[in-house]
């Protein structure tokens, strides 16, 4: 079973493209799955629907899987046995119709206006660090890019051009894995990274790649790295470091905790795109969306935008009320 498991994760890797973190969460609930064959004596690749469906339901709930988690776990087994039959190792697919469990749809938080004012103003730009993690928080909020395509970006994402005799900075985005897209980016985040790149400290550090490139966020020190070995991509800023930066710098500047991550800035920006009445197909290009849905989202979530539609039009707004002198007064 492991064998076989393995066997599919390299096919789902290199055949079909599928991101190492995929991979990763495939495995693990694949190995879940063996373990809960093995502890009920249950033969995995002749095991019958129900058990599919216990598996994913009380055995997984009890892990406190969410149902998201356990969504995912449902996408593996099904991929999973799908391919067993179709290479002929099974007689018959148990998971074809293997249910999702019901997902929970939360509006997504998203880093307010004020406190993405202060995130930035928290880094003092007197400082090689801070100017990097202002360059960081800069794209994250101003361009609205996943965590893992910042971590990638290398100076030959950077393209310069022009626009009305005026320099414009764009980046290319590759994220998750093979998805990849050409993003203008703010001026003001264009200053900060210029400053950033024009540091001398920068130019101290050795952040070559093999093919001469070089990496573009660079971290200052790793204690699990022999100090001879620090250098070229063992230099990139990770994502683990990237959300610690964020998280210490939201909680020095007094941030809310569920605002103080990389996806509530993404979330920013979607959210102000809204704002703007920037149009869905534009936004999804921008934000790098599949699907239009997950763009929609963002436009409950533009509530000055509401709040204005909501104050014209509501039928309190059209009649007089005891409150109607005060509320012209406000």
């Amino acid at each position: 079973m492991k064998t076989l498991v393995e066997k599919w994760l390299v096919y789902k890797e290199f055949n079909e493209g599928r991101s190492p973190k995929t991979i990763v969460k495939y495995r693990y609930y694949l190995e879940l799955l063996i373990e809960y064959c093995d502890s009920n004596k249950i033969d995995g690749l002749n095991i019958e629907a129900s058990s599919l469906e216990s598996f994913v339901g009380m055995f997984l709930h009890k892990r406190k899987l969410v149902s998201q988690s356990r969504r995912t776990a449902v996408a593996a087994i099904k991929g999973f046995y799908d391919f067993l039959f179709t290479q002929g190792v099974t007689n018959a697919n148990p998971a074809s119709n293997l249910p999702y469990p019901a997902s929970s749809k939360k509006m997504p938080v998203a880093m307010g206006i004020s406190n993405f004012e202060r995130l930035l103003n928290d880094c003092d730009l007197s400082t090689f660090l801070g100017l990097r993690d202002a360059a960081i928080i800069a794209l994250l909020g101003g361009c609205g890019i996943r965590l893992g395509g910042l971590e990638g970006l290398n100076e030959s994402s950077l393209t310069w051009y022009e626009l009305e005799e005026k320099e414009r900075l764009a980046i290319r985005v590759f994220e998750k894995r093979s998805k990849e897209r050409m993003l203008p980016v703010p001026l003001e985040a264009h200053l900060f990274l210029r400053a950033y790149l024009g540091h001398p400290d920068l130019k101290q550090i050795n952040r070559s790649l093999p093919d001469g490139d070089k990496v573009l966020f660079v971290s200052t020190r790793n204690y699990n790295i022999p100090e001879w070995e620090y250098y070229g991509e063992q230099r990139r800023l990770s994502s683990r470091s990237i959300q610690d930066m964020i998280t210490a710098r939201g909680n020095n500047a007094g941030i809310p905790a569920n605002q103080c991550h990389p996806h509530a800035l993404r979330h920013l920006t979607g959210t102000e795109y809204a704002e703007d009445d920037v149009d869905v197909i534009t936004r999804q290009q921008l934000l790098g969306h599949a699907d239009p849905k997950t763009t929609a989202i963002y436009t409950n979530m533009a509530m000055r935008r509401l709040t204005n539609t909501v104050d014209k039009a509501n039928p309190l707004s059209k009649v007089s009320t005891a409150v109607t002198p005060l509320i012209s007064r406000l």
